[in-house]
């Protein structure tokens, strides 16, 4: 069946079967693809879904709003229009405040949340700076994007140490993201940080992490603001991609944070 949300085509796709559904979402500028190593592993046992986020791989751009919050009503739309129940939330980066979005709007057929190398700054402004680096960036990229993607990529969420294939796939990526969304969505994280605040407080789940350590996590705001408490569990990658650089190791971490949200599913009820 196609999913449509404010007239744009969202693309997904469905493998395995099970009780509970795994929903996988996707960072920005990339795609649903970024999945293809937990999807193989995961359907064995679970009914999996990967999306693509409006402006996004295969979904469509014909939109004029590209913000959080936009993106997590895309996320809403699969989980309402595929009628997913017993859904695990799984976000990547910007993902994550997507899937923030969906499970505080509509909770009832969510069972867990799991964030994927984000809320390492949650809820906080950002230092001066730091905002005016962003506000920088988001002019250049208005002057060249391809070229500001790429040096952008290379200096938030690459290192040095990075293979050179996940380099590749991800610089080729950036370069290639659709412009216009990506200005607008990255103005709109720039600058999301008092609504992450406000949606945290709210998030009636445990807040699972699976963060990579070549970036700290900042637990302070953490501690403050994660509303149902949360549980970090720190990964060794050299980039933000953890899914692609080091799959079997994610597969294992993720593997065991489903079991722990589903066995404490089970004490609950």
């Amino acid at each position: 069946m196609k999913i449509q949300r404010d007239n744009v085509n969202i693309a997904y796709s469905e493998h395995g079967n099970g009780d509970i559904s795994l929903l996988l979402v996707h960072g920005s500028f990339i795609n649903k693809e970024y999945w293809s190593h937990q999807v193989k592993y995961f359907s064995k046992k679970y009914h999996v879904v990967t999306m693509d986020l409006g402006g996004h791989g295969e979904s469509g751009k014909d939109r004029n709003s590209w913000t959080v919050e936009d993106f997590g009503k895309d996320v809403a739309a699969v989980i309402d229009q595929l009628r997913l129940n017993k859904v695990i939330l799984i976000g990547h980066s910007l993902g994550g405040d997507a899937i923030l979005e969906a499970a505080v709007a509509n909770p009832g057929p969510i069972i867990g949340f799991i964030g994927i190398d984000n809320f390492k700054m949650a809820a906080s402004p950002l230092p001066l700076t730091v905002q005016q680096q962003a506000d920088n960036i988001l002019e250049s990229l208005r002057k060249d994007f391809a070229k500001t993607s790429e040096n952008y990529a290379r200096m938030v969420l690459l290192t040095k140490e990075t293979d050179q294939q996940t380099t590749e796939r991800i610089i080729n990526d950036y370069r290639n993201a659709y412009p216009e969304m990506g200005v607008a969505s990255l103005h709109s994280v720039f600058h999301y940080w008092q609504r992450e605040r406000e949606l945290l407080q709210q998030l009636p789940f445990k807040l699972h992490l699976i963060n990579c350590d070549y970036f700290p996590t900042n637990e302070e705001s953490l501690k403050k603001y994660a509303g149902s408490s949360y549980e970090i569990i720190s990964i060794h990658a050299t980039s933000h991609f953890p899914m692609i650089e080091v799959p079997e190791q994610f597969n294992n971490v993720l593997e065991k944070t489903i079991e722990k949200i589903l066995s404490d599913q089970t004490k609950v009820t």
